[in-house]
């Protein structure tokens, strides 16, 4: 059984959601405070969704100095998968562990809606389960969505395949209609939507499925392809 790790920051709000999701899935998650200084004994490392230290300054950047990033920089490049999700996925780019940067969503809205996200790549511990080209609805709930690279990032995002997911409708402005990245290895991978929230058709999607399942079926130690 694989054992997952969701990190709580103060001001998370969707741990209990991707634990939840997890656990049906058949792993073991346990909740772990931003204060921990180890992550070794965990298989994979889930940031969830909320606003880590209240979002003060910008989304993750208070977060970035907890304890426990100097734990998932060790845990990253040693090969473990690591999961960020909205909030997770800014925690993440503003630790360098990601390329790029959240800005608030076009137009300053904020938005909370099914999308149709349009698999691109293959090549990561999130959507090695699904197909080039599929189609999965995936809510979103964000104000700082719309994801920003310059052109030299966008251009080595590209050729190193490391975009994973697109919006086939843009909500927030991303550049490209990137939804989701990953690191150049594939193993630390990056969403705004939340693949937590749609594990049911009777909740609107199951579609969060393939990517949590895709997450979790991995070994600790990913290279890429």
């Amino acid at each position: 059984m694989t054992s997952v790790a969701v990190v709580v920051f103060p001001g998370s709000n969707c741990e209990y959601d991707a634990a939840r999701a997890l656990e049906s899935l058949g792993a073991s998650a346990t909740l772990v405070f931003h204060s921990a200084q180890d992550l070794s004994a965990f298989d994979g490392v889930v940031l969830p969704g909320g606003f880590a230290h209240g979002d003060y300054l910008r989304p993750g950047a208070l977060a970035r100095f907890s304890p426990v990033m100097s734990a998932l920089e060790r845990f990253a490049a040693g090969g473990g998968p690591v999961l960020g999700i909205c909030n997770g996925f800014q925690v993440l780019t503003e630790a360098g562990l990601l390329p790029g940067a959240l800005q608030k969503n076009r137009g300053l809205t904020f938005l909370c809606q099914p999308e149709t996200l349009v698999v691109a790549s293959t090549r990561s511990v999130l959507t090695r389960a699904a197909n080039v080209g599929d189609e999965l609805v995936i809510p979103i709930n964000h104000f700082s969505g719309n994801y920003t690279c310059d052109d030299a990032t966008h251009r080595e995002l590209v050729e190193n395949d490391q975009v994973v997911l697109r919006y086939r409708d843009n909500p927030n402005g991303s550049r490209d209609d990137i939804a989701g990245i990953s690191n150049r290895a594939g193993n630390v991978v990056g969403l705004m939507p939340h693949p937590e929230r749609a594990m049911s058709s009777l909740l609107g999607s199951a579609d969060g499925l393939v990517l949590l399942r895709g997450f979790l079926g991995l070994e600790p130690a990913f290279s890429g392809r």
